[in-house]
């Protein structure tokens, strides 16, 4: 079921790769070539351009690392060449980044100081890539944000490039990268001919648009999966309101009906820590994965899960929003008309007000007016200060990405606590599982319900949620009926975990908005603490770190432990009970079998040693009652 080349190894590459590549790859632990390297790799090093669709899993970092490495291996082996870099490789996520350098790493084990590579994209300072980038490494990784800015200072010369690589390409441009690629290719940065890959999942608007910018009569491969391979992801959504999701998460994770690891897809930051904090009511370990933690921890964390440190993970897509469906966009485009208008209208009234306000103005006013040498703000620049400010913070965030590039290793489930904004975001969840030809289980929760027993603004975030699911949820079915694959429903038995409900309310009653933001500013303050780039700063300011260190959390979250363990008699029929002697029925129908309750006096007469209940009946030495020496002060 996996897309490997039965017929080729990577022996049969030796007469065009190099012996140290090969040896890598034996240590990496693969013989045969995926399906897209065997096709690509040859092609690659025949110096055509390379258009790959091929699913995620099927190894297209690979395919396009060994020839790019190959070619520079074979340059610097003709004789003395200049140092250059000679090839720059364009990803959507700083996740991704890393991985593709991790990648690069092991392939170059043998020949590292051969060939040089540079992570842009990770977390270091401008200062110190500009360093790194004075040496010309021979391979640089970047976003295409991070490489704009470097090569319109000079910092990055790519004029002797002979690869470039784009990763990803339907996710580019959906990240808000479109104009900064248009700019990389239309300005005079890139040489006049160098060899291009363009590595895909799915084929959109956007792909097309950049194979007409980079690719010149290119070699297209369109590896689709097989019926088979598609029928190893098992899709099912559950119709539920607000509160049964965390009730059906509870139960779920708790008593272990998804075996293995698990990926718990919300919308946004506070979602993931209310999760996480209800689910560690009940200690379940998880650990968070969102665009507030640094890089290094984001790439620790994927790590740890990786390695099974932690069996949940809560992830964070907020990528979901931008990937809006082309449907959505054409009624947002309808529907922006009138409020630009209205929006012009208040624009107006703004302008107008303050206006009025000067012709009125008091002498005190105007003495206090001349005497401040600052002048008056301006709305309009605030209105600009604030764009810039939101713009900021989006630069920051679409540069991170967990839906798609970053490798999660043995995924056994993907559960959408929150349903994504789009249905493509929703196809690149659940590629996170049913990789490689191992199956795997998608389980998505729909809003429903009209809000009944909660009020105010609760009551309408319900009916608003509901809303948007439907529509969203429409647009999945039909997404993946055209795929060949269906969203089965899944109809949860609710009066088998009715008996769940007290626990999982009275769990969430703890989880308060003060407990979420402590866990915030809880999480943040422990990344200061470890941060390395820190620690001169704390050794200059001591103060600071005795702060940081004092501070306790105003409000840290109750934990109960007796919510630790599930008794039995809550349990649901169909579930199997941990170190259970048996069903209740038969225990109870069995006059021989083992009482439950032990009591601390043993039955029978005759009983010999010192124990409770000494003395009483015939159980006691000698038979006789002792006397109650307080009787004798009566005498």
């Amino acid at each position: 079921m996996v897309l490997v080349d039965g017929k080729v190894t990577f022996a049969n590459f030796a007469n065009i790769l190099d012996a140290r590549l090969l040896r890598a790859l034996a240590d990496t632990g693969f013989a045969r070539p995926t399906l897209v390297q065997a096709k690509a790799i040859p092609l690659a090093l025949e110096s055509r351009d390379i258009l790959a669709r091929a699913r995620t899993g099927s190894g297209k970092t690979a395919a396009y690392c060994i020839p790019v490495v190959q070619k520079i291996l074979s340059a610097k082996s003709t004789g003395a060449v200049p140092q250059a870099t000679r090839a720059l490789i364009l990803v959507p996520t700083r996740e991704l980044s890393e991985q593709v350098s991790a990648y690069l790493r092991q392939l170059l084990v043998y020949c590292e100081e051969e060939v040089a590579i540079s992570n842009l994209a990770s977390g270091t300072t401008t200062h110190l890539q500009r360093t790194l980038l004075s040496e010309k490494p021979d391979i640089v990784i970047a976003t295409p944000s991070r490489a704009l800015a470097l090569m319109k200072s000079k910092a990055l010369i790519a004029s002797s490039l002979e690869s470039l690589v784009i990763d990803e390409a339907d996710l580019i441009l959906s990240y808000g990268h479109d104009e900064d690629v248009r700019q990389i290719f239309s300005g005079a940065f890139l040489p006049k001919v160098y060899q291009s890959f363009l590595m895909s999942a799915t084929m959109t608007e956007d792909v097309e648009m950049l194979k007409g910018l980079t690719l010149r009569n290119p070699a297209i491969l369109k590896l689709e999966e097989d019926e088979d391979e598609a029928a190893n992801l098992r899709q099912y959504a559950v119709r539920c309101t607000e509160k049964d999701k965390f009730l059906l998460t509870y139960v779920i994770l708790k008593l272990k009906l998804i075996k293995g690891k698990c990926i718990l897809f919300v919308n946004d930051v506070e979602r993931s820590y209310r999760l996480k904090l209800f689910l560690e009511q009940f200690s379940i370990k998880c650990c968070v994965l969102n665009s507030e933690l640094p890089l290094n921890s984001r790439y620790h964390t994927v790590q740890e899960f990786n390695k099974g440190v932690y069996e949940y993970i809560i992830a964070t897509d907020e990528s979901g929003r931008a990937e809006n469906d082309e449907e959505e966009e054409e009624e947002e485009g309808n529907e922006g008309e009138p409020q630009q208008e209205a929006g012009a209208d208040s624009e107006a009234e703004e302008e107008f007000i303050p206006s009025q306000r000067e012709a009125v103005a008091t002498p005190s006013e105007t003495k206090k007016r001349k005497r401040s040498t600052s002048p008056a703000p301006d709305p309009a620049a605030k209105k600009r200060k604030g764009a810039k400010n939101k713009a900021a913070k989006g630069n920051a965030k679409k540069e991170y990405g967990v839906t798609r590039g970053v490798d999660f290793v043995d995924v056994a489930c993907v559960l959408n606590f929150d349903l994504p904004a789009s249905a493509r975001s929703y196809t690149h969840r659940v590629g996170r599982t049913a990789r490689a030809g191992r199956t795997g289980m998608a389980l998505s929760f729909v809003t429903t319900g009209s809000g009944a027993g909660l009020r105010g603004e609760q009551q309408s975030q319900q009916v608003e949620a509901a809303r948007k699911d439907a529509t969203v949820f429409a647009r999945i079915e039909r997404e993946q009926g055209a795929r060949g694959s269906k969203v089965q429903e899944y109809n949860f038995d609710m009066a088998q975990v009715e008996a769940f409900r007290y626990r999982m309310e009275d769990a969430l009653r703890s989880v308060t908005r003060s407990a979420i933001r402590e866990a915030r500013v809880g999480q943040l303050k422990a990344e200061i603490l470890n941060s390395d780039k820190l620690k001169a700063h704390f050794e200059d300011n001591p103060l600071d770190l005795e702060f940081l260190r004092h501070d306790k959390p105003l409000h840290p979250t109750r934990i109960q432990s007796h919510m630790k363990h599930v008794p039995k008699y809550l349990l649901p029929r169909i579930a199997p009970v941990a170190g259970g002697d048996g069903d209740a029925g038969e225990a109870s129908g069995n006059a021989k079998a083992k009482p439950a309750f032990v009591p601390f006096r043993k039955d029978g007469h005759g009983a010999r040693g010192r124990g409770r209940g000494r003395g009483r009946g015939g159980g006691s030495r000698g038979g006789k009652r002792k006397a109650d020496p307080l009787k004798k002060f009566g005498k």
